[in-house]
């Protein structure tokens, strides 16, 4: 089996990578959104901004 990011071969304590440099480098992919489990939710709206009435029209 081979590094998902790398294509080195894995290590047992890091697996399925061959490192905490490639495992880091998945999980800050996650965490920056660049990975994303798809769904057929409609995407959450944004918070209004709370210095702006709700339902205020521009």
């Amino acid at each position: 089996m081979t590094c998902p990011i790398c294509a080195a071969p894995t290590a047992d304590s890091f697996r399925p990578f061959c490192s905490k440099r490639c495992a880091d480098i998945d999980l800050a992919r996650w965490l920056n959104g660049r990975y994303a489990i798809p769904t057929d939710e409609a995407p959450e709206e944004p918070p209004n901004d709370p210095a702006e009435p709700p339902g205020n029209i521009h």
